[in-house]
């Protein structure tokens, strides 16, 4: 078992199967060693989890928990294009995306649900820059939204 599955289990995280495409785009396009991720919601089965505005319909922790879904979501994905997330060098950057309600100004705290979870996982190289800002709306209703661009060996 890679160490990079190793500590997947480790933390209780099982990889699901990744959601299809819902726009015309592609969930990851490469370009050389570059991996970049469209936006991935905090779904599961085909149903988003977290719905809503920050913190008017769900807690700051809901929102965390719905980051650390989209993120997830985001390693489904670059595992199903690389086969292993063993060949990730690096993670380059982060985006995060919050539907903020008004006045809402913690989507640094909301996005740590994500980088936290990047840096228990890959060490060192899931340390990266990041984006995270309020939106005032977000596809579907989803609380947060999340992309990502990898480097891969």
């Amino acid at each position: 078992m890679s160490d990079i599955n190793k500590k997947l289990d480790e933390l209780g995280i099982v990889i699901p199967e990744p959601a299809p495409a819902v726009g015309s785009y592609l969930p990851v396009s490469a370009a050389g060693k570059m991996l970049f991720l469209s936006g991935q919601l905090p779904s599961r089965e085909g149903k988003v989890l977290y719905t809503g505005k920050v913190p008017h319909d769900l807690t700051l922790d809901e929102a965390r928990q719905a980051a650390r879904l989209c993120l997830i979501n985001a390693l489904s994905q670059l595992q199903t294009k690389l086969g292993t997330l063993d060949t990730i060098e690096s993670i380059v950057k982060v985006e995060v995306f919050v539907n903020s309600h008004t006045g809402f100004t913690d989507q640094a705290k909301v996005a740590n649900g994500a980088s936290d979870l990047l840096q228990e996982i890959f060490g060192d190289a899931g340390r990266h820059a990041r984006t995270a800002v309020g939106v005032s709306e977000l596809p579907l209703n989803a609380a947060v939204e999340l992309a990502m661009i990898v480097m891969v060996k």
